[in-house]
This record gives structure tokens, sequence and C-alpha cells, in this order.
């Protein structure tokens, strides 16, 4: 019996549903990115009719003044898809230009001063074309990014913030597979997109200027862009029989692993299906379980594998088989299914994506070839110059580590920086109290995990676990690296509680990273957000270093007209392709450029090798 009289103590009127918070609800779809509930909840303006002129003769566009141009194509690979036309909005002019009629006489656009959206595809989709547009001057994919806006490639993620109501690529073209849908709907489109670019681009110069973010959007990231560009563009020759032999002997390696595994495990099985592992391992196989069970399957990530490694054999050779499949789908397979017709790999560098400003790099990702492995690193040597060329690698040296005595200011790291002292060896004798003399290979791996780990914020657990020594032993050593240079605990604890202050932390060159993670109500949260705050500092001042490193190479080479071009960049290492006869000059401007990018409390330190391909260059 439903009981009737119970104590209710709110009134029907208290919880029947009120007229919601808008900007509160906005608020909450950004934070966890469901970009298509609220563009449903965007206040959009009523879509105002652009009357624009369709150009069917390139002599009809007559531009004198500053516009916006916006490059519309067919696909995401901007090296491989189909451009379908150009948008141009100013105060005087509205028109679409179909790219069969612009690329028959692109005079008219490419002089006159410009404002666009991802300037890098615009510039490298033209060049496919054999057509150079100069003098664009403004950005607003870059600078969105750097007032920390939500920029993807798709405009319409930005445009909607600011309430422009123009559908998103996906659902014009498709997802899948892309369709060409017809000119006047392109049209359209594409005016929407420049409309907004030439409105929006006043707003953020303003805000770029209020931010002090000046010189890293125009001294830096805008003449990236067009560096990217180039070497974009360029890209880098592979030798196709070469990964067709590592294939063939990482296909070896597979189905040798396969049958060790089916051996030991006593039965056949899909050893890629982590379902099935974990059946063998821990019902037939009765390996203990690391992990309390949550769910009706067993948890076999790389974590729980290694946790196993001593108990038996078969985990090692596991993980040996995920390493191989992974290289043979993932950078053989990749890497041949992405060779153009030019007989090279132009990979895509994404310059709007880490919060830290890190360069990552797509279709393929050439930034995470795996090197630990001799296997891996055998995939570089499909990676060739020119003729008369070799491959030139130049690697800053420990930058983070040189970064974070710089900004920590402790002398007793400065000094051995400057004399050029073995940075891990110097570390390890202060924390052990030896002389140098007597540090050996186990005590200097030990110092290397501090140093590193300390610039990310690393547990006592976590160092515990990359060097193998107990939880206990590694707070030790913390503690006592803590205790040896206390001007990087000064400096951790003074970010930190700088950044709860203000919520952000910005690099040398002012790059801002806002860290919304520190008002998290969660520990956890918070906590990561306290390592992003002593992370970032140091790695996005790296970042910004390398990027002032090519640019300064970039100019000159251009200035000293160069034959030999920047090809690649992986973090903290620049591949060139090198012109033998141009080899002393190239080496000289390479590391003065580097080791000069930038004036720290300690000198910059490039390592340089060259050779027939990327494997020989390092």
């Amino acid at each position: 019996t439903i009981v009737k009289n119970a104590p209710v103590e709110i009134d029907f009127k208290d919880i029947k549903c009120q007229e919601k918070n808008v900007e509160k609800i906005k608020s909450i779809y950004e934070e966890l990115e469901f970009y298509s509930f609220l563009k449903k909840e965007q206040e959009v303006k009523k879509e105002i009719k652009i009357d624009y002129t369709y150009i069917t003769d390139m002599k009809d566009l007559k531009v004198e003044e500053p516009v916006a141009v916006y490059l519309e194509i067919l696909g995401n690979n901007y090296h491989k898809a189909k451009i379908l036309g150009l948008s141009v909005y100013g105060n005087q002019v509205q028109a679409f230009i179909p790219f069969e009629v612009f690329k028959k006489d692109p005079t008219p656009l490419l002089h006159v001063q410009k404002w666009t959206y991802d300037q890098k595809k615009l510039e490298v989709s033209l060049r496919h074309h054999g057509i150079t547009l100069s003098n664009v001057t403004f950005d607003t994919m870059i600078a969105g990014y750097l007032l920390d806006y939500n920029t993807k490639e798709d405009i319409a993620y930005l445009a909607n913030i600011f309430h422009y109501d123009f559908p998103f690529y996906d659902n014009v073209y498709g997802k899948t597979k892309k369709v060409e849908p017809e000119m006047e709907v392109i049209a359209k489109g594409a005016i929407q997109k420049a409309k907004f670019i030439f409105e929006i681009k006043k707003v953020f110069e303003k805000q770029i200027e209020e931010e002090n973010l000046h010189y890293l959007f125009y001294e830096i990231e805008m003449k990236l862009s067009h560096v990217l560009a180039d070497m974009e563009y360029t890209g880098v020759y592979i030798q196709k029989e070469v990964l067709l032999e590592r294939k063939e002997e990482i296909l070896k390696k597979i189905q040798t692993l396969s049958e060790e595994i089916y051996e030991m495990a006593g039965t056949e099985f899909n050893i890629s299906s982590p379902k099935q592992l974990g059946e063998v391992l821990f019902l037939k196989m009765n390996l203990p379980i690391p992990v309390k069970k949550k769910t009706a399957n067993y948890s076999t990530s790389v974590d729980v594998l290694n946790k196993l490694r001593n108990v038996h054999p078969i985990i090692d050779k596991i993980l040996d088989y995920r390493m191989y499949t992974k290289l043979m789908s993932t950078y053989v397979d990749g890497l041949l299914n992405t060779i153009m017709e030019d007989g090279k790999i132009h990979t895509i560098y994404t310059q709007t994506l880490t919060r830290t400003g890190r360069l990552s790099s797509i279709e393929p990702n050439l930034q995470n070839i795996p090197t630990r492995y001799e296997e891996g690193k055998n995939i570089r040597k499909a990676f060739i110059p020119r003729e008369n060329a070799v491959l030139l690698s130049a690697d800053y040296s420990q930058i983070e580590l040189r970064i974070l005595a710089s900004l920590a200011n402790v002398e007793s790291l400065i000094d051995a920086f400057k004399r050029g002292e073995d940075i891990h060896r110097k570390t390890a004798s202060d924390i052990f109290k030896l002389p140098l003399d007597q540090v050996d290979s186990k005590h200097r791996r030990i110092a290397k995990a501090v140093n590193f780990g300390i610039i990310y914020g690393i547990s006592s657990f976590g160092l515990s676990e990359n060097v193998g020594i107990s939880p206990k032993e590694a707070k030790e050593f913390i503690d006592t690296y803590f205790k040896t240079y206390p001007g990087i605990k000064e400096y951790m604890d003074q970010t930190v509680k700088q950044a709860y202050v203000d919520g952000y932390v910005k690099t040398l060159m002012n790059r801002k990273r806002l860290l919304p993670e520190l008002k998290n109500k969660n520990y956890l949260i918070r906590s990561q957000g306290e390592r992003m705050a002593l992370n970032t500092p140091v790695q996005g001042t790296s970042a910004d270093i390398i990027k002032k490193a090519m640019i300064d190479i970039f100019e000159e080479f251009e200035k000293q007209n160069l034959k030999s071009k920047m090809l690649l960049q992986v973090h903290d290492e620049l591949i060139f392709d090198l012109v033998l006869e141009e080899k002393e000059k190239v080496m000289q401007i390479v590391k003065e450029k580097m080791e000069h990018a930038y004036d720290l409390k300690v000198p910059l330190k490039v390592d340089m090798e060259y050779g027939k391909n990327w494997y020989d260059a390092k």
C-alpha cells in the first residue's frame, strides 16, 4: 500500500522546472565539449542574407582594401583534396570564385592584404597547383587558439561560439565519404565563413593586444605557419622497398611470437582481443590479477601486464607481439598508404592542438615513430634525402632541464651547464654524495629519471615504477633532490601557488595556459592541474624556443638562397635535407640559430649528425 501521509516538506511549485539558465548550460556544454548541444543553445543571430557576386571571369574582381578569404576544399587532407573555390569578403567586395576560374588568373588576389582561417591550408593547397598567395597577415584560427577559444579544423566550431549560424563541415560534405554538393551551397557556405573571418578579425586583434600576445602571434605563430607550409609542401622522400623489407621482417616476428604464445598458453586464441587474452591469462593460466576486477572482463592494459612481467615469460612475448603489430599497422602500413605520387610523404603539422604549444603531426604522424626498439628505429631507414644530399638531424640537448635550471635560478645546475658537464652524472654525484668518478650507470640512470621526472611532477610511486626501486627509496631520492637543489622546490611551490591565484601559467614568450582543473573539487583533477602548472612553463617555453629557431633558420636559408630544406620537426629535433655542396654553411647556420634562439641563464646546446637516411642521422 502506498503511504500517502509521508511528511513531504517541499511543495510541487518548488520542484517545477524553471526557466533554464542558458549561460550556465552553455558553459557546461563547452567544458564537456558537447558542441552539437552547444550549437542548439546558441542565441543565434537571424541569418543575414549575403548578396555576393559569383565570379566567372577574374577581370570582374576588383580588390584594393584588405579582405577575408576562405578556401573551400573537398576533404580534410589538403595535400590531396580537390579545391572547390575561394570566397572573398570585404567592405567593397563579397564574391565567390570557383577554383577553375581562380586558377586561370589569381593575380587580383595575389598581393592584396588578406585575412583567413588556417593560413597553412590556404598556402599549401594553392602551391600544389603552382599558385603562391602572399601577404596573408592574420589567421583567425591561430588567434582563436592563442586566446583559448575552441579552434578545430572546421571553422564552424569557432564561429558558433560567436553566434554565427552556419553548419558544420561534415553536415554539408559528409562525415566519412565526402560528397560535393551544388555549387550554390558551396558558395553560400564559403561566403558566410569569409564574412565571419572579416568581422571577428578586429575582435581578436583587440584581445591579442589586451592579452599581450602581439609578439607570440605575429612574430612566432604567424611566421611559423609559413615555415610549416613550406616543410609540408616540400615533403620527405620515402624508400618504399625499405618499408616492404621491414614489413616482411615484422610479419615473421609476429608469426613466431604467436606460435610461442600459443605454446605457453596451451591454446590458440586471438592475442589482440583483450577479452580473450584476459580469460587465457587469469582463468586458464591462473596468473594473479594485479588490478581489482570492476567488470566482467579482465584488464590487460600495459600497466597490468608490466606488473606481471616477472610472473610468467608469456607476458614479455605478449608485450612484444603488441609492439610489432602496432609497428605493422600504424607505421609500416600507415606510411606505405600515405606515399604520394611524387614518392614523398607530406605530413600535416597541427599548430593549434596542444595546450603547451607543442606541434603535432598527422596524416601520417611522423613524431611518434617508436625509437626505443631497434625495429622501430629501422623504419627511419626509409626516410631519405634528394640526390647529392644527406639528412641532417639537429637536436636540442636536454633543453627542458636547461629551461628548468634557468627558471628556478639554481646556481649549481646553471654552473654545471655552463661548464658543459654531464648533468645527470652531476646530479647523481650531488644526491648520492659521491665524487664524479665514482658515479656508475645505475646512479646516473636514477638521477636522469629524477631530473626528467621533476619536470613532469612525477610521484615517488611513478619514479619507483620507472627505475625499478621501492616507492620508499624513490621518495628518499626525490626528497634528497629537493634538499640538494632547494631553488627547484621553491620555484615549483611558487609556480603552483601563483597558478591558483591567477588561474593560468605562462611561458617565457607569454603563451598562456588556463588551468580550470585547479578549481575542480576532485583532488585527482586538481593534482593533475598542479602538474600542468609545473610542466607547461618548461615544455611550453621549449616549444616556443624551437619555433623561434625554425623561423630564424628558414629566413636565413631564404636570405642566402640556399637549396637545402628544413623537412621535419620532432619536438626538440629538426631534420634537414642537406645539399652536400652547402654542408658547412648549413650546419653553421643551424647550430648558430638554434643555440641563440633565446637567451636563458644557461647556454642552449645542439647535437648534430647526418647520414644517408634518418636512421643514420641519429
